[in-house]
């Protein structure tokens, strides 16, 4: 049973240049590397209507229950201006204790430390009782249509069972240790135009402005207190994003004005609940100032919480013995692909060091990589006690 190196594989993962919804030959890499431990694999492929497709892995080992589950993704966002890299961001290098490249923090150190963990778990445990997956996309980092949403539905069609699932996203703010994702707020974008009727500014009466309408409701909105937050949860919160009127004359009462607004909620409300209180301020407004108006809406996910149970407590209990810090169960943050896994498993996050994800020279530290693999290890023998 051949010994995996987190660092080496963390290399060998940030060479392929995998920027959404590029493969570039990373999961059949990937792939390879795990059958050497034993494990059974699929690389599933998807391709919805105007998008390009994407390649995805799921890789099982053993085949009784329970089946505890890594997810996580191997695209990573573009490098931006090579020349502010002090590296080439696809080839890796070591400085100053740190390896630097592009998906060296979000996500490829973090898969590489739990495939490394595996191996150090099989090497020593043979024979376990229950299996191990890992859950792989490649478009987390993209629209997130092809990818873990995909995998889901087939593992679902399969009646494939996952008895609980750990998300390797970069959690912790700025110390290894500092946080667990137990949950993650909703999120709805909303984009709003309104009609009027284009007309010259010295004849109002003889137009209607869009501008008007809008504003009146974007003020609305803003004015909305949705809740105070919960146990879990901070406040849910509607921030405009964009105002947009195309008037390139000064003396033209504009036909259309649009709008774009996000709003992160907790689990107080559904993204329905949320379009039914909008919808009403919008209609009102729109009538009192007889003008059209168009909504849509994009929902990228609900919010969910994992309650926290005897697994997510042992994990805790893991991570404060390795790194010190009693890590705090959040639920900030963006949107990650937990959204998707939740549906057919309980799941948390737990990841490395978030502060230089998305950024020229992004870096993981070599030592807290040390330790996130040796917390993957210990999270598995504990799991299969």
């Amino acid at each position: 049973m051949p010994s995996i190196n987190e660092l080496q594989l963390a290399k060998e993962l940030i060479k392929f240049p995998s920027v959404t919804p590029i493969d570039a030959g990373i999961m059949k890499f990937l792939e390879k590397k795990l059958k050497t431990l034993g494990f059974k694999t699929k690389i599933l492929e998807f391709k919805e209507k105007n998008s390009k497709p994407v390649k995805n892995l799921y890789a099982k080992l053993g085949k009784q229950g329970p089946n505890f589950c890594y997810a996580g993704h191997l695209d990573v966002v573009p490098a931006g201006n090579l020349k502010e890299w002090t590296v080439n961001p696809f080839k890796p290098s070591v400085k100053k204790g740190h390896l630097i490249g592009r998906g060296a923090n979000d996500m490829k150190s973090s898969i590489a430390a739990f495939v490394s963990a595996v191996s150090n778990f099989v090497r020593n445990n043979r024979k376990f009782n229950g299996s191990i997956s890992l859950l792989i996309t490649g478009d987390e980092e993209g629209v997130a249509i092809n990818g873990t949403k995909k995998v889901v539905d087939y593992l679902r069609k399969k009646k494939e069972k996952i008895n609980f699932c750990l998300v390797g996203e970069p959690t912790n703010p700025n110390k290894l240790g500092e946080m667990i994702k137990i949950g993650r707020r909703g999120s709805m974008n909303g984009r709003l135009s309104i009609i009027g009727v284009q007309g010259h500014v010295a004849y109002p009466q003889r137009a209607n402005n869009p501008s008007t309408a809008l504003v009146q409701i974007l003020n609305e909105l803003k004015k909305i207190k949705f809740d105070n937050g919960t146990k879990n949860f901070q406040p849910t919160n509607l921030e405009i994003t964009k105002i947009n009127i195309d008037n390139s004359a000064d003396n033209v009462i504009p036909g259309l004005a649009s709008a774009k607004f996000n709003i992160r909620f907790n689990n107080k409300h559904t993204s329905s609940s949320l379009k039914k209180k909008i919808d009403s301020i919008i209609k009102k407004i729109s009538n009192k100032n007889k003008s059209r108006y168009k909504i849509d809406y994009n929902v990228s996910g609900e919010a969910f919480l994992t309650k926290p149970n005897n697994t997510t407590f042992m994990i805790r209990d893991i991570i404060k013995k390795i790194t010190k810090i009693k890590p705090q169960l959040s639920t900030t943050g963006g949107t990650s692909d937990a959204r998707f896994i939740r549906k057919i498993a309980p799941c948390l996050e737990f990841g490395l060091v978030g502060k230089t994800m998305h950024k020229v020279d992004e870096a993981v530290s070599l030592s807290d990589l040390k330790k996130l693999t040796l917390i993957y290890s210990n999270i598995l023998q504990n799991y299969f006690k």
